[in-house]
């Protein structure tokens, strides 16, 4: 039986050959991130074909995800977050349909892997970075220097700022990473342990209850992690986007 490691391997799929001794190749990685793009996009497609007066249940879907990312924009950015819904959105509905997908037997969770989080938290990075010093100039730069703070402790705090606002984009893709990668282990493990015991014959098939039992709780618990955990990054997005806009507060 495979480990609890093996399901997180990138293969290629097709090569292309090798440039400077790495293979340039479409992997299993982007094979699935391209699925979950469709899958959302489709969702999304599927649920405003008609948008009738009385929505079906297609378009109530896509209304209450949203609204609800509207909500989560607005609570922490306030109402001139809105015109980064489109980004916010469709970082949700992906890596909500990344971790989800990832949850299919014999999947591969796409989010499990730093350099996929880790794209999407830079992605953020350089958006709050590059807006906050097109619209406020230098004035961005209060962001280091919050109001209220006594100007007599800016050797201090400004050093601690700046470190904070570097490390945002490790701090943002690690969460979601080290959540989807132990999750994902864990349950492997008591997978493993149903099957290893199941084979011991019937003192370890009744022996087996017990990790199966748990590895139902844990793929329920996964299946909530992968909810919990877009909207996390959701949020922290929309925290983020607010320093852009509101630099010093």
């Amino acid at each position: 039986m495979a480990g609890p490691i093996e399901q997180f391997d990138i293969g290629p799929i097709v090569s292309f050959g090798a440039i400077g001794g790495y293979e340039i190749a479409f992997t299993n990685s982007a094979a699935y991130m391209i699925l979950a793009a469709v899958l959302a996009g489709g969702f999304v497609l599927l649920g405003t074909r008609k948008r009738g007066m009385v929505p079906d249940r297609w378009q109530s879907s896509v209304e209450l995800v949203h609204d609800f990312v509207s909500k989560t924009l607005r609570d922490n950015a306030g109402e001139e977050g809105m015109r980064f819904f489109p980004l916010v959105f469709c970082l949700f509905l992906f890596i909500l349909t990344a971790n989800l997908v990832g949850m299919v037997p014999y999947a591969f969770t796409v989010t499990s892997h730093i350099v996929v989080t880790f794209a999407l938290a830079m992605l953020v990075f350089a958006t709050v970075t590059v807006y906050g010093l097109w619209r406020h100039g230098f004035g961005f730069f209060r962001l280091f220097l919050p109001s209220g703070v006594p100007l007599a402790l800016a050797p201090i705090v400004v050093p601690i700022e700046i470190i904070s606002y570097v490390s945002r984009p490790v701090s943002h893709a690690v969460r979601l990473f080290a959540v989807m990668l132990a999750g994902h282990i864990t349950l492997k493990v008591f997978a493993g342990f149903v099957v290893g015991l199941a084979g011991l014959g019937t003192v370890g098939a009744v022996a087996a209850l017990l990790p199966l039992l748990m590895t139902v709780a844990l793929t329920a618990l996964e299946l909530l992690m992968s909810v919990i955990q877009a909207y996390v990054f959701t949020m922290l997005t929309c925290m983020y986007l607010n320093d852009a806009l509101h630099p010093g507060h």
